[in-house]
């Protein structure tokens, strides 16, 4: 399908140049084209343009979309999801009104352990069926790239149904996915008085049947408190090293866990949460290849503190965000309010924040080569606003549905009724 799009009020993030992820005061500049239009052919943006240097000839095209008043953006990227699962948990939502903290609702067999009893007795087709479906709703809020995790199977046939679940996804939709391993999620039931034997199990048994098989891209570790060590983590990381799964790790997000360091140590591509980062993890993270990801709406939606993003960005770092999208603690992956919550709880300007949800989301998941920003040769995965006066209405405006058009793979996702 052949797309032009003409009379963009704005491009946003049209950067010409290789950029691989922006940090520090770099990110409040956004880089923009004013009056301008967008060739697609083939999924490819073949072209980036202002209207005053002349148009395309628009027979050319198969759709010509007149963008008079509207924005585009690059789709969002999100680097950090959780989608395929069997059931939500809005009992423990309301456990936690009550005064129950995530911990407290975990050590009653609530949590993680609550999803993966759920998802050990759902069918891959249930599975598969309803995180498509999550999918679709994702994309029709703007997202285009997404990094799903295994974690809610917690045993070695659980885990791979849910891998087998994410592959499947990969060839049914556009949208370009990433699958990460997440058999150290938590540790089950069944091992709680032998926590080295499940351990054990992810190393000599899950690891190398994923390793053999690519059913993942990545292998993640909880490591926070009361649920895996740093010790514990970095033997994992380094077995699934041996199998090409790049590092990534939940850190940070009850505690001071140690979790920043063991991923910097082993070349994690993220760390992610990071609710509890102090100078030293900072400056531990400072010319290391690690993105930290920050999870808005999970800070929000169990009322823990946020993550310092104004002290990572002014120290120079780069900062991704991402919306977790879980049953458990943040249900939703709805990318622009993770965008407004970060410029609202976070205190990031609307510049840096949408850097953090496409360029450096990108960057988190692998995937800025190709995604990421509006860039010729680059992947069409583009989204076009509804007319609205400036970028930084997308976060001011948290309640609102403000996109019109989303294009996924050159492909027409959404369009105005």
């Amino acid at each position: 399908m052949k797309i032009l799009i003409k009379n963009s009020k704005t491009i946003v993030q049209a950067n010409p140049a290789e950029v691989e992820k922006v940090a520090g005061r770099a990110m409040q500049t956004l880089p923009c084209i004013n009056d301008g239009w967008i060739s697609i052919e083939g999924g490819i943006i073949t072209g980036v343009g202002e209207m005053k240097e002349g148009l395309p000839t628009e027979s050319h095209f198969d759709h010509v979309i007149n963008a008079t008043g509207k924005l585009v953006f690059p789709c969002w990227c999100d680097s950090h999801t959780h989608i395929v699962y069997a059931g939500s948990r809005e009992g423990e939502f309301v456990d936690r009104i009550k005064g129950l903290s995530y911990e407290d609702i975990a050590k009653k067999g609530g949590g993680i352990l609550n999803s993966a009893e759920r998802l050990n007795v759902a069918s891959e087709d249930e599975l598969f069926e309803r995180a498509r479906a999550r999918l679709h709703e994702m994309a029709m809020n703007g997202t285009g790239a997404v990094e799903i995790k295994s974690g809610y199977g917690l045993s070695f046939d659980g885990e791979i149904k849910m891998l087998k679940v994410i592959q499947r996804l990969k060839h049914h939709t556009d949208i370009t996915i990433k699958a990460t391993f997440l058999g150290a999620h938590a540790i089950p039931l069944k091992y709680k008085q032998n926590r080295q034997e499940y351990i054990d199990l992810i190393i000599d048994e899950m690891l190398p049947f994923i390793g053999y098989e690519k059913l993942a891209d990545y292998c993640d570790v909880f490591c926070d408190r009361g649920f895996f060590t740093p010790d514990e983590t970095d033997a994992i990381l380094r077995a699934a090293a041996q199998y090409g799964l790049i590092p990534k790790i939940h850190a940070n997000e009850l505690d001071y866990s140690g979790g920043i360091q063991i991923g910097v140590k082993n070349k994690a591509l993220s760390v992610d949460h990071l609710e509890y980062t102090g100078d030293a993890e900072i400056q531990t993270l400072m010319n290391s290849v690690t993105m930290p990801t920050l999870l808005p709406s999970t800070a929000f939606f169990l009322g823990l503190e946020y993550a310092p993003a104004r002290n990572m960005i002014d120290a120079g770092l780069p900062v991704a965000i991402a919306s977790d999208y879980n049953p458990g603690s943040s249900p939703s992956g709805k990318m622009p309010f993770v965008v407004s919550l970060a410029c609202i709880k976070m205190k990031m300007l609307p510049e840096e924040a949408i850097h953090a949800a496409t360029l450096n989301s990108a960057y988190a998941m692998g995937v800025h080569q190709s995604l990421g920003t509006i860039k010729v040769g680059k992947h069409a995965n583009l989204f076009i606003t509804s007319a609205i006066p400036h970028y930084s209405y997308i976060p001011y405006s948290f309640g609102s549905d403000l996109i019109d058009t989303v294009i996924i793979g050159g492909k027409l996702y959404r369009q105005p009724d």
